[in-house]
């Protein structure tokens, strides 16, 4: 406790820490981060360039797939550099505004990845319970219509976040335990009045992942009672794998999220460094995760991806 001082203060910097406890393994920790960065910016610029070049896949489906890759490339990538410059170069600090900016971009690129799952939800129930109606109601236009929402829902939603933490005066050191700028650990530094600040990260929390989920949820309750009223059991295998990649994606994202979310509100009693590594794993495997998952399980764009793989050879 000595190491604080409990007088409010105006900071232009913050000093990123690392994983507290676990700073002589720095190095070693760090390898999966490129790692896992490099491999998912190979996944997903290659369906973005296959989906791009291709006309036969310039569909509602694999416009959302292109969204998703866009999204996966952003999460990383405003980590990953920051993370492996205090991980290599001791490079820690950040100021005030990158502290805040960073912060506000990672919010705004996960509530954007979320709306883009509940479309992909949406385009499955059309799909599968509205077929002869699937081209008038989902066109490329609306798509991307429907994508610039999803982005315009996740700006005015995370925006008040940095603002209202700019306001604040801060009373401990400017010293962060992270690798990244989490709202939640800077939250803890604060001396004045955090309740409403608390209180809106709460409800954006619940109300975000809550109605996302929530309609998600309701789509497949809606796909499942149209599937049991069919017949074939064929019919039943392809509509389970055309679902079956979106669930799969659905969890890679959610569960991890929801998991970390909930720890750093709620689980006080586990240790800090577990906290941090549920965050940077979060942020870095469903990016990788996510290209592959789409490329093995989706015959026509992995038939694409050979195509020009076999092409290049």
């Amino acid at each position: 406790m000595a190491d604080f001082n409990f007088t409010p203060s105006d900071p232009s910097t913050f000093i990123l820490f690392g994983i507290p406890s676990l700073e002589a393994a720095h190095i070693w920790i760090s390898i999966p981060f490129p790692t896992f960065y490099i491999v998912g910016l190979l996944g997903n610029f290659t369906l973005l360039c296959v989906v791009g070049k291709e006309r036969t896949l310039h569909k509602p489906m694999y416009l959302l797939l292109c969204m998703l890759a866009l999204t996966d490339i952003a999460t990383p990538t405003f980590v990953v550099p920051k993370a492996l410059g205090i991980f290599w170069f001791n490079l820690k600090g950040i100021t005030m505004t990158g502290f805040l900016t960073q912060m506000f971009f990672l919010h705004m690129v996960s509530a954007m990845h979320s709306a883009v799952l509940v479309t992909m939800a949406f385009d499955r129930y059309v799909a599968i319970c509205n077929p002869l109606r699937y081209v008038t109601i989902l066109s490329n236009a609306r798509i991307g219509k429907l994508g610039l929402v999803g982005l315009i829902r996740a700006v005015l939603f995370i925006l008040p976040l940095p603002l209202l933490l700019s306001q604040q005066p801060f009373c401990a050191k400017d010293i962060i335990p992270h690798t990244q700028c989490e709202c939640t650990v800077v939250l803890k530094m604060v001396c004045g009045d955090i309740t409403v600040t608390r209180m809106y990260g709460l409800v954006l929390m619940f109300v975000i992942n809550g109605f996302d989920l929530t309609f998600i949820a309701l789509s497949y309750v809606l796909i499942i009672r149209a599937v049991l009223r069919i017949s074939s059991k064929k019919a039943h295998r392809k509509v389970l794998n055309t679902c079956t990649t979106h669930i799969c994606v659905m969890l890679t994202y959610y569960t991890p999220g929801l998991f970390s979310n909930l720890t750093y509100w709620f689980g006080q009693g586990i240790a800090p460094h577990i906290h941090i590594i549920l965050a940077d794993l979060y942020l870095l495997i469903p990016p990788m995760l996510n290209p592959i998952i789409y490329g093995v399980k989706t015959k026509e764009l992995r038939d694409k991806v050979g195509k020009y793989t076999c092409c290049r050879r």
